[in-house]
């Protein structure tokens, strides 16, 4: 069985945010929650010696554009990184937080990743001249396996053969979501604008799930097929137009999950679905996750939280934030008031509504014009159907 069709290592399934609908996997080993009165909900801690950090995500666009974007602190060599070195207040050289990232490979993670491109040029999984996959794809990849070679070369294997058997770029190109706005009801999710870093900002309004109503306008399987469409459109299009507009490499994107009035039977109903979503995000999009803030967040989740995360690394940490109902100032540090919905507590108001503009950067044809389509002869992506090409 691959990889990708095999359940976490964690019994729990975790819906929310991450990427979409998910929670970080350092998030999802059981743990019995009160949300919101009597409610309560399942959330997650994974076993320590099982974690990975679960930061959404990046994209197919390491390859710079004649001079546009690079990688904030590249060297002049394109490798390990240009920066001096930084020193502990213990007089050590400190941990740099973007190791494993473009621009921030050490001698060993840049030997791992040549070694990375010629086996899996040798399985014909990537090809070199012209490159099929960028460094930021490739290091996806190796980060989620903690650069164990023989791990993230099977991961990356197995996710190209599903995304075969998936038909995803079929499915990238011709899924028409015509339910939208009718899921939109009754579970709105969806991307929204950019933070201050210049991510991607990602919302989704769990207490409004409702599953029966939900499942009478869509189904489970043209929710999967949603969910891996707009994934493909955070890593092609959203990424690459946000890394054009910042000048460096953006690789991840800012999540809110609103827990407001959510219930443990909302889970339950969708258990099955969840699962195969959660595992179709964690071997298909790794590492993808920037800033992830749960807003609305009943008293014991921050209590359990505040137990447990002694037990992730200080990178997963430093990125979630739990908030309870006053949230909006934290928010507001992040993102510009113009960029976040009203119902948020921003200024943004979208004719059509914010949970249906797709509102962002990636609607500007000039932008799309010029950064999507510069040359489609010499464009690399995200993994593709089997062999990388």
């Amino acid at each position: 069985m691959s990889k990708w069709t095999q359940v976490a290592e964690s019994p729990a399934v975790c819906p929310t945010a991450t990427s979409p609908f998910f929670l970080p996997r350092e998030l999802c080993a059981p743990v019995p929650v009160l949300v919101s009165q009597t409610k309560s909900i399942s959330l997650g801690l994974s076993q320590a010696r099982s974690r990975q950090t679960a930061v959404k995500i990046p994209l197919g666009i390491g390859k710079k554009k004649r001079g546009e974007v690079t990688s904030p602190q590249t060297g002049s060599n394109g490798t390990a990184g240009g920066s001096p070195t930084k020193m502990s207040h213990h007089g050590l050289p400190a941990k740099d937080p973007l190791s494993g990232h473009p621009g921030h490979l050490d001698i060993t993670q840049n030997h791992v990743l040549g070694k990375f491109k010629k086996e899996l040029e040798a399985d014909g999984f990537y090809t070199a001249e012209p490159p099929s996959h960028d460094d930021a794809t490739l290091l996806r990849f190796l980060r989620a396996r903690k650069f164990d070679l023989p791990k993230s070369k099977l991961m990356f294997e197995d996710s190209s053969k599903w995304r075969k058997s998936y038909k995803v770029d079929e499915l990238y190109q011709n899924f028409d979501y015509k339910e939208r706005a009718q899921v939109d009801e009754y579970y709105p999710k969806f991307y929204h604008k950019i933070d201050r870093d210049g991510r991607p900002i990602y919302i989704e309004q769990l207490g409004k799930l409702d599953v029966a109503k939900l499942y009478s306008v869509t189904t489970p399987e043209r929710q999967l097929q949603a969910l891996v469409v707009e994934y493909e459109k955070f890593l092609r299009e959203r990424l690459p137009i946000c890394s054009n507009i910042k000048g460096e490499l953006v690789e991840t994107s800012c999540t809110i999950m609103d827990l407001n009035n959510v219930g443990i039977s909302q889970f339950w109903k969708v258990k099955n679905f969840v699962q195969e979503a959660s595992q179709i995000s964690q071997y298909n999009y790794p590492e993808t996750m920037g800033k992830f803030y749960i807003i609305n967040a009943p008293y014991l989740f921050t209590t359990v939280w505040s137990l447990v995360k002694g037990w992730l690394d200080e990178v997963t940490v430093a990125k979630i934030t739990i908030l309870g109902a006053n949230y909006q100032e934290t928010l507001l540090a992040q993102i510009p008031a113009e960029n976040l919905p009203d119902f948020l507590g921003g200024k943004c108001h979208c004719s059509q509504g914010c949970s249906l503009s797709d509102a962002g950067p990636w609607q500007d044809e000039k932008l799309q014009k010029e950064v999507l389509h510069p040359d489609a002869s010499h464009q690399t992506h995200p993994v593709t159907n089997g062999t990388g090409a």
